[in-house]
């Protein structure tokens, strides 16, 4: 057998260990597997997702949200910094039904060969976006094409919330076996809860002869659907845009032929044309929540609890 030069044995010595690390590594940074005593790290886009998935996987798991807070997640556009967060995911948890059109484009060049993207929304029973009148005929058409057919704010049914909270539950399961019984207990729990809530409202608003309220996006069209209300609103579901004159002379006779004493405010769109609708109809603003970013350190069901009694209270 040859003999190795002491200087190449050195450069020898140090290859194997360059190897080594490189295996180590993962070969140049590719995402590590779960080790048994670590949690399952999930990466959601905004808050009702994120409040949907920490109450399916309490302590098991680990919950990043991709989307800051305050930022609207129809025209998202992550940085490289947040593309960072999808790197050791197992999991992007993301609505659907257009809410987050950039979501399979990113997963696919996060350089995580293992994500999964999971839409929370998958079966439930989308509202299209409907031409109201000639007016809303140009905005409508322009949201079909950027933002696609639905409106996608399902999150804010109670009974669309239980399908969306069964799917991730049923995708945690998936990724994470060892704790499908946690995620399926907390899952019906949960459920339950979501279940109990809409239980209570549907025979007070079923007893409302009045159906008709007026908020600041067109955002509670499944929350409509749920309970049998009319919504009316003063930007569109995407909130792209505040209303034409036309727009706001039919808000007004809308308002004025159904005696419309509140109109509803939310934080994600500019008060200021929901206050001028105010006074020129007498009413008040009510600040109403979407879910969309955490508010005032309450949760999901507290917040909707909030927003059922103030629209059953605008009803009386």
């Amino acid at each position: 057998m040859q003999q190795i030069e002491g200087g190449t044995m050195k450069k020898f010595i140090l290859a194997a260990f360059l190897i080594l690390g490189l295996l180590a590594s993962g070969c140049g940074g590719a995402p590590t597997e779960k080790k048994a005593d670590e949690k399952l790290t999930v990466v959601v886009s905004f808050n009702a997702m994120k409040e949907f998935t920490q109450a399916v996987g309490g302590d098991a798991i680990h919950v990043v949200s991709l989307i800051p807070e305050g930022t609207e997640p129809h025209g998202f556009s992550p940085t490289a910094d947040q593309m960072k967060t999808l790197h050791n995911a197992k999991l992007l948890i993301v609505h659907g039904l257009g809410m987050e059109p950039w979501a399979q484009k990113i997963a696919e060049t996060s350089g995580n060969p293992n994500l999964i993207v999971v839409e929370a929304s998958k079966g439930v029973t989308p509202i299209p976006l409907e031409e109201e009148d000639e007016d809303n005929h140009g905005a409508e058409e322009k949201e079909h094409h950027h933002h696609g057919p639905y409106d996608p704010h399902a999150w804010l049914s109670l009974t669309a919330a239980q399908i969306e909270v069964q799917n991730i539950a049923d995708a945690l399961s998936q990724a994470d076996p060892v704790h499908k019984e946690t995620y399926k207990k907390n899952a019906a729990s949960y459920k339950k809860q979501l279940q109990s809530l809409y239980q209570e409202y549907q025979p007070r608003f079923e007893k409302i002869d009045h159906k008709d309220f007026v908020a600041g996006h067109a955002a509670f069209g499944y929350l409509c659907r749920d309970f049998g209300l009319h919504m009316d609103s003063i930007e569109s579901v995407f909130a792209e845009g505040e209303p034409s004159a036309k727009q706001m002379a039919r808000l007004l006779d809308y308002c004025r032929a159904r005696g419309i004493k509140t109109i509803f405010t939310e934080s994600e769109v500019s008060p200021k044309t929901s206050e001028t609708l105010a006074r020129e109809i007498g009413a008040k603003t009510v600040p109403i929540y979407t879910m969309e970013t955490s508010e005032n350190g309450k949760g999901y069901l507290e917040r909707m609890k909030e927003n059922l009694a103030h629209i059953e209270e605008s009803l009386r």
